[in-house]
């Protein structure tokens, strides 16, 4: 499907899902406390814009979701990395990291706050919590991908072991590491709001606890569509990154391929 028609598309369906939302909150009467017809939310995001609160939040919600994210994919990538290449750090790390992971985060979030303060690090260390298994996991799984036929090959060759690592293995890796940071940016956020939610003195989750505190259901939902809104684009730009850094990568070309042909009937 061409991007153009995709793009309408999409439209079509939100702007008939919120027509019909409208149409139903409406027929049924149903309070605005417990579900907000569209119109009222749509009232409270001009609200909020205008008076410049949601730039505010958003802003300080969306460097926190940045920040955990490179932080999380930093340590992602060099645990992997030292996983995936020796099998003693394996042995000896790899254990620990699942049992981590399988703690709870919203569990871990308060300690988090006590240990680092109500400021923006226990909320950046709080997203890269969260961040960092899923780039950890496709980093092992990427670098482990490469064939062991061309690694015997260049070690025949005597590469040294960065060589192999520089030219075959990270290559090789490198779509299961984008698709490990998609993931990560998406949790990321969802880290940041978890850790905004515990207590925070700014950011978009503590502004929606604010919103539940005087039961304003539509600001609420505003902010929600906010946060979506967010999710989306910072999809959209690992997307676009990952298009460009993995123009080789054969999905990729049969994926502009077959764009081109629809676009050109």
């Amino acid at each position: 499907m061409p991007k153009r028609t995709g793009f309408a598309l999409t439209a079509v369906v939100f702007c008939a899902s919120v027509v019909l939302g409208e149409v139903i909150v409406r027929a049924l009467d149903v309070p605005a406390y417990i579900l907000p017809s569209p119109s009222k939310v749509a009232a409270a995001l001009w609200r909020g814009f205008a008076s410049g609160l949601y730039q505010k939040h958003l802003l300080h919600t969306l460097l926190v979701t940045l920040l955990g994210f490179l932080l999380g994919s930093l340590l992602g990538f060099s645990l992997g990395a030292a996983v995936a290449l020796n099998r003693h750090v394996e042995s000896l790390l790899y254990p620990y990291i699942v049992m981590f992971q399988s703690v709870p985060k919203v569990a871990l979030a308060p300690l988090v706050v006590v240990w680092f303060g109500l400021g923006l690090t226990s909320k950046v260390v709080s997203a890269a919590l969260i961040a960092f298994f899923p780039l950890l996991v496709n980093t092992v799984v990427g670098l482990r991908s490469a064939d062991e036929d061309r690694v015997d090959l260049m070690r025949s060759l005597a590469a040294s072991e960065a060589q192999i690592f520089w030219m075959l293995r990270l290559p090789s890796a490198l779509p299961f590491i984008m698709a490990g940071l998609e993931v990560a940016m998406v949790f990321s956020l969802v880290g940041a709001i978890v850790a905004e939610f515990v207590g925070a003195e700014a950011g978009l989750g503590m502004l929606i606890q604010s919103r539940n505190f005087s039961m304003d259901v539509a600001g609420e939902f505003a902010i929600l569509f906010i946060l979506a809104a967010m999710g989306l684009a910072l999809n959209s730009v690992l997307v676009s990154v990952r298009r460009r850094v993995l123009f080789w990568d054969p999905s990729q070309k049969a994926e502009s391929n077959a764009a081109s042909i629809k676009g050109g009937l």
